[in-house]
């Protein structure tokens, strides 16, 4: 049955399911982060709900693009890593507000959280890894679910030092870095798209 196209639509299948879960996942995962980070006062918290908004909007995106063209799965990854980038400058703009109006981080709701949110992202690394090295809107997912990780890691990090050293700046700085984290992977995802679009002849 070779060249019946059953390959293709088998791939879009797996993407379909493996998309789902991620989305689901990272939806919950923002409620969650987003309402114990406002009451722990903590920008590493936020940042990383944030974080998790900026994935389950990428990966609604990337269902959209299923199935379609490389144009269309190129164009979705150039959104969604403008929109990664543009919740990225928004935690910046958070953290230099804490900055001057201050706040007192709850260290023990920071590793916490952070732990869980771990486990959750760390599963949806699981999901989409073998599908790091293929089309656009899927090496997009890899890039985001891989900074989910690292962020994780920042925030619990940020957390023990919070409790070790009875200070709110190691959460600024973990928030800044989330944030930076988030921007350098829109940096990536948008070049990646663009070079996408440029060997399709859609831009110069």
């Amino acid at each position: 049955m070779s060249g019946c196209g059953c390959e293709i639509e088998i791939t879009d299948e797996q993407q379909k399911s493996i998309l789902i879960r991620l989305l689901l996942i990272n939806a919950f995962m923002f409620v969650f982060e987003i309402s114990l980070g406002w009451y722990a006062q903590s920008t590493g918290l936020i940042a990383d709900s944030f974080d998790m908004l900026a994935d389950a909007t990428v990966y609604a995106i990337g269902l959209y693009a299923i199935g379609k063209s490389l144009q269309h799965k190129a164009k979705a990854a150039l959104i969604s890593g403008w929109f990664q980038g543009a919740l990225g400058l928004l935690i910046l703009v958070d953290v230099l507000r804490r900055v001057f109006v201050g706040s007192e981080p709850v260290s023990a709701f920071m590793m916490g959280v952070g732990v869980v949110a771990l486990i959750a992202n760390v599963y949806c690394l699981t999901l989409i890894q073998k599908h790091k090295d293929g089309e656009v809107h899927m090496r997009a997912s890899w890039v985001f679910s891989k900074n989910d990780v690292i962020a994780n890691a920042g925030v619990i990090t940020g957390g023990l030092l919070v409790w070790l050293l009875d200070s709110r700046w190691p959460d600024l700085v973990i928030g800044a870095l989330i944030a930076l984290v988030i921007l350098n992977g829109a940096r990536h995802i948008i070049i990646d798209a663009r070079t996408e679009l440029r060997d399709n002849n859609v831009l110069p």
